[in-house]
């Protein structure tokens, strides 16, 4: 059944992937009245399991007077049975972060949902405007910094990374010791196609980063603050940067290009790269079609919890030399692309056509290819096949 509203002026869809810390919902909408924010244009969609407290969670929605659903698994398996597309659940890994790609799913089917928000549910927002100013750097023109690096990536810390010496999860161990350059561009209406906001408090680290800043509860023991993020930026053309998706909003019409990789549910046991490698695919395409994210502001406040670090590692571990190339693979495809699903299409065309046998889990870049084009017949089926009203 697909959703409705009686609100046509309900454009927004905030994705929250969730298990147990779902009440940071009632502090973003705190955030969202405290500073004139119509709440009428957000629909709340919680992405969760069967074991945990979904009927808390709609009862939260209520309580708030917000509008959302709550889709555990159960509930997802009968939202493809409705529109008919069993055939690619598999897209959607079980019990993964990368769940967040069903929330993608039910925004094209969707069509009122012109924006999409990315929120984890273990941050806080700043006490500045959160909705508003991703809302306004997605309609931002004008004047802003533009950086690259002579290894072609940008640390998103870069602004104090001589104080601190961090580096984000995902960006390459290659591509470290970079020489950045910065020169302002300027950027046109509708050239902003994606919102990164920045965090502080625990920095979003990879676990060997984690280990070598002596951590063993999987946090960091160098923190993030306000003053080490000063201007906004983007990332030149030809660079690459890590997008992290707890703090993020974009256009509609990124969706084809922007699924979340099929992590942890695989033989191979890679994980914690769906966000990473989505955002390189995402810069990719926007780079064929001119488009550019936009990073900085609005600032969260990441509360990690406590965990061990070399779970983490565990998890990470498998991807790590695939992490290194990835980018390389798509670097040079989707050349005369009009459409962010040409670009994909182009980049899942790499990840198939790549020699397994150069990379260690080399067989896991043709999986992720396969799932890629699996992505656009799924988003295209929605297309070809109307449903019903949701209740």
């Amino acid at each position: 059944m697909r959703h409705t509203t009686t609100d046509s002026d309900q454009d927004i869809c905030v994705i929250v992937p969730t298990i147990r810390e779902y009440d940071c919902i009632r502090t973003y909408v705190e955030n969202a009245r405290e500073h004139g924010f119509d709440t009428s244009r957000l629909f709340f969609l919680l992405v969760t399991e069967d074991f945990c407290e979904t009927e808390n969670m709609r009862k939260m929605l209520l309580d708030l007077d917000v509008s959302g659903a709550v889709f555990d698994g159960t509930r997802r398996e009968e939202w493809y049975a409705d529109r008919d597309i069993e055939s690619y659940g598999h897209v959607i890994p079980a019990a993964s972060h990368a769940e967040t790609s069903f929330g993608l799913l039910y925004m094209w089917d969707n069509p009122e949902f012109e924006y999409g928000f990315f929120i984890d549910d273990d941050t806080l927002p700043h006490e500045t405007d959160f909705f508003g100013t991703h809302m306004d750097n997605l309609a931002y023109e004008g004047e802003v910094e533009s950086v690259a690096s002579d290894t072609h990536w940008v640390n998103v810390l870069y602004q104090n990374a001589e104080e601190h010496g961090l580096y984000p999860r995902g960006y390459p161990y290659s591509a470290m010791d970079e020489t950045v350059q910065t020169e302002t561009t300027t950027l046109d209406r509708g050239q902003v196609v994606a919102s990164q906001g920045l965090w502080t408090n625990v920095p979003d680290l990879d676990a060997v980063r984690i280990l070598m800043d002596g951590d063993l509860q999987g946090q960091a023991q160098t923190r993030t603050e306000a003053s080490d993020f000063t201007d906004d930026f983007v990332a030149a053309p030809g660079n690459y940067l890590t997008v992290c998706s707890m703090n993020l909003a974009f256009r509609r019409e990124v969706i084809p290009a922007f699924y979340q990789l099929p992590m942890d549910d695989n033989e191979w046991s890679v994980g914690r790269f769906d966000d990473i490698w989505s955002g390189v695919f995402l810069k990719r395409a926007c780079d064929l079609l001119g488009k550019q994210i936009y990073n900085g502001q609005p600032l969260c406040e990441h509360n990690k919890a406590p965990r061990s670090t070399f779970d983490d590692l565990h998890n990470e571990v498998a991807g790590l030399e695939l992490n290194e190339h990835v980018w390389e693979l798509v670097d040079d495809v989707g050349e005369g692309a009009t459409s962010y699903t040409e670009a994909y299409r182009a980049m899942a065309d790499a990840l198939c056509d790549a020699d397994p046998d150069a990379y260690r889990n080399g067989e896991f870049l043709r999986y992720t290819g396969e799932h890629m084009h699996d992505w656009l017949d799924a988003l295209a089926e929605l297309e070809r096949v109307p449903a019903a009203a949701d209740d």
